[in-house]
């Protein structure tokens, strides 16, 4: 059980990071419940979706899924990044355009959400090969995940309340900062 808290703990440290990422933005009662729930939820499924796939997959897809996840992190923050230069961001409450930043900032989230667990599919093949029932393991990693992400809006949106106006430059930095941590073997 040790060891499923510290794989729990490893692989929500990304999640951390980029749950920072996205609080420096400022965010409301509502999206830290999305981001906590989505992350959660890609988190615990992850592992179970890689045990279910089996281990004739793993060599295949285990390297790989590392830099699927990198490039998709990064690829999404750059979108970040690109959205806050062109002023994408800065509109006014009331905008017709509201509907579609929102439905666009769960996206975001659920690129995000599935870029930081691609690699958690390999955790799924490795807890193939160990006594740890299945359900047990995506809810500590599930719960772990959740808590961590929660922490990371929290120091983010105390950060972004601090930088302003730059939130969404730093939030589009630190999700290409996680990106390469996690391509680099950093995270």
């Amino acid at each position: 059980m040790v060891a499923l808290l510290l794989v729990a703990v490893s692989l929500g440290f990304s999640n951390f990071a980029a749950a920072m990422g996205i609080g420096v933005t400022g965010i409301d009662g509502r999206t830290r419940l999305r981001v906590g729930v989505i992350f959660g939820a890609f988190e615990a499924g992850m592992p179970i979706i890689g045990l279910l796939l089996g281990h004739s997959l793993a060599s295949t897809l285990g390297h790989a899924a590392h830099w699927i996840g990198a490039g998709l992190l990064i690829a999404t923050g750059l979108y970040a990044l690109a959205q806050t230069l062109r002023g994408r961001n800065s509109r006014q409450p009331g905008d017709l355009a509201v509907e579609t930043e929102t439905s666009r900032s769960i996206g975001q989230v659920l690129v995000t959400g599935l870029a930081l667990s691609i690699d958690n599919l390999a955790v799924g093949f490795a807890l193939g090969t160990y006594r740890i029932s299945v359900v047990v393991a995506a809810t500590v990693i599930g719960a772990v995940s959740v808590a961590l992400s929660l922490l990371g809006l929290e120091l983010g949106s105390r950060i972004g309340s601090r930088a302003g106006s730059r939130g969404d430059l730093i939030s589009g930095i630190v999700l290409i900062g996680v990106g390469i941590a996690v391509a680099t073997g950093v995270i």
